[in-house]
C-alpha cells in the first residue's frame, strides 16, 4: 500500500536519527496557524535559539480527495516554513520538504492527522581554540612564533567603519604587526576569519567575508605570497557570546577577526 511505503520511510529516518522533532497541529481543512499552534511555535523559537531546521513534513486527515489533501499538506508545510524563516531560524541549505497528504498510517483521532512535523538539529557553538600560554599582553609576534597548527589567534583592535569592510586608520598598527609576523615566519600559512555580531542568522552583504578579504588584500599588497593566505567569513555562526548580545562589550567581542594557523 502507498501509505505503508511512506510510513516505512518516515519511521526508518526518525528511528536512526538523534535529531529533535516538533509536531504542530492544524484545524480541519485549514493551512493557517491557529492560536495554539502559533503559541507553540513562538515558545519553541524562544527556547531553541540555536537550531538548524532539516526537514518539514505535512500531513492531512483522510477526508477529501488525494489530490486536495496532497495540496493542503504542502500548504501547511509552507505556512510553517514561512514562520521559521520569519524568525530567522537557520534552515539547512539542503533542507527537505514533503507533503504526504493522507498517505500515511492514520490515527483514529482525526485531529492528530492534521499536522506538520519539523525535524531539526541543535547548533553547537564552538569557541575558538586558543594557546594556553597566550594572554592579552603577549605580543602578536610572539604568539605567531609559538603558535602550532590549529591555533586561532585573535587580532585585537582591528576595527572597521560601520557596516563596511573599510579598516579604520587606528588599526594599521595591528595590520603591520601581522605583516611582520608573516615576514618573520616564511613557512607560516594562515586563514583569515571574519566574524560579525548582532544578526540572528544572516550576514548582510557578506560583511564578514569582505572584512576578512580586506585584510587578505592588504597582505597581498605588501608582497605576501597569496599561496600562504586564505580567507573566510563566518557571519554570526561562531559567536563568543549568545546572540542577541547582552552588552556592547559582548557585541565587540563577537565582531572580530581571527587568524587560523594552517602551517607553521
Amino acid at each position: 500500500m502507498k501509505w505503508y511505503f511512506f510510513l516505512v520511510v518516515i519511521l526508518s529516518f526518525l528511528s536512526s536519527s538523534a535529531q529533535d522533532k516538533l509536531i504542530v497541529f492544524f484545524d480541519f481543512n485549514q493551512s493557517s496557524l491557529n492560536e495554539v499552534a502559533n503559541t507553540q511555535l513562538q515558545n519553541w523559537v524562544k527556547e531553541n535559539p540555536d537550531i538548524e531546521v532539516l526537514k518539514v513534513y505535512g500531513f492531512c486527515d483522510w477526508k477529501g480527495t488525494n489530490t486536495y489533501n496532497d495540496s493542503l499538506s504542502l500548504q501547511r508545510v509552507k505556512t510553517v516554513l514561512d514562520f521559521i524563516k520569519s524568525k530567522q531560524i537557520k534552515v539547512n541549505e539542503n533542507y527537505e520538504i514533503k507533503g504526504f497528504g493522507e498517505d500515511f498510517e492514520q490515527s483514529k483521532v482525526q485531529a492528530e492527522n492534521r499536522k506538520v512535523l519539523i525535524v531539526y538539529d541543535k547548533i553547537k557553538i564552538e569557541k575558538p581554540k586558543t594557546n594556553a600560554y597566550f594572554d592579552e599582553d603577549t605580543p602578536l609576534a610572539e604568539q605567531f612564533k609559538k603558535a602550532t597548527v590549529g591555533t586561532v589567534i585573535r587580532l585585537k583592535n582591528i576595527n572597521f567603519y560601520n557596516m563596511t569592510p573599510r579598516i579604520l586608520p587606528k588599526s594599521k598598527t595591528v595590520l603591520y604587526d601581522l605583516l611582520c609576523a608573516l615576514q618573520d615566519n616564511p613557512k607560516l600559512k594562515i586563514e583569515i576569519q571574519g566574524h560579525i555580531c548582532c544578526q540572528k542568522q544572516f550576514d548582510i552583504n557578506e560583511l564578514s567575508v569582505m572584512r576578512a578579504r580586506a585584510i587578505y588584500n592588504y597582505l597581498v599588497g605588501q608582497k605576501i605570497n597569496r599561496k600562504r593566505l586564505s580567507y573566510k567569513g563566518f557571519g554570526t555562526s561562531k559567536p563568543l557570546h549568545p546572540i542577541p548580545e547582552k552588552s556592547s562589550q559582548e557585541e565587540e567581542e563577537n565582531r572580530r577577526v581571527e587568524i587560523l594557523i594552517l602551517e607553521n
